[in-house]
């Protein structure tokens, strides 16, 4: 399963016909991070005049809110929302900061800012796909060692840690996919004598 979500924290501000809007993106996971996040814009912001959300959480169910914070009905959340929804992003949380500069926009003017402000933030905080991954835990000979590196640099696998003890432990992540793939890999340079330990499966971000 893959999903799209943003990379990192990002903020974006602009200025249009004297009012202040300021995107806030973050990235999470639950509903409570989520307001979490939401929470902490709005007391760094309290003097704001409003501080409009939407946030969509959750890969199996599908959790989505929204608020216009006292703007007019559908012309603040609303656009949030449908912007993460038409970019069919997951696991994220945007808010935008508004201080009135003293002229209106009207609903049409509103709907085009907040999406405007939204857009900027989604481009600061950057867009990334990611992939369930099972990290593993290898051990096998140092005899081994260099024909490994040279196939999880070939095989997009991700180099997690290794330790250098009697053997070599590797710590490494595999695409769902590739997993049986890696294992029939390691048994036949190993002639079934490396370990192979699952630890965990992990959504990370594809590294190609």
């Amino acid at each position: 399963m893959e999903f799209k979500t943003v990379k990192t924290k990002g903020t974006a501000e602009t200025t249009i016909k004297k009012s202040r809007f300021i995107a806030h993106v973050s990235p999470v996971t639950t509903e409570e991070e989520a307001l979490d996040f939401i929470g902490r814009i709005r007391e760094k912001h309290r003097d704001a005049t409003h501080n409009v959300y939407a946030f969509r959480v959750g890969l199996t169910k599908d959790l989505k809110r929204q608020s216009d914070d006292g703007e007019p009905g559908g012309t603040a959340g609303k656009p949030l929302l449908e912007l993460i929804e038409h970019r069919d992003l997951k696991n994220l949380a945007v808010v935008v900061t508004r201080y009135f500069g003293g002229v209106k926009l009207g609903t049409g003017g509103l709907v085009r800012a907040y999406s405007q402000s939204g857009k900027d933030g989604l481009e600061q905080a950057g867009i990334v796909t990611k992939t369930l991954f099972e990290e593993l835990r290898v051990v096998v000979d140092y005899t081994h060692l260099g024909k490994i590196q040279n196939e999880i640099e070939e095989q997009h696998w991700v180099l997690l840690d290794t330790e250098y003890t009697d053997e070599v432990v590797i710590k490494v992540a595999v695409m769902e996919a590739k997993k049986e793939g890696f294992i029939q890999f390691i048994n036949n340079l190993t002639g079934g004598k490396g370990q192979i330990h699952p630890i965990q499966t992990v959504y990370m971000e594809k590294p190609f």
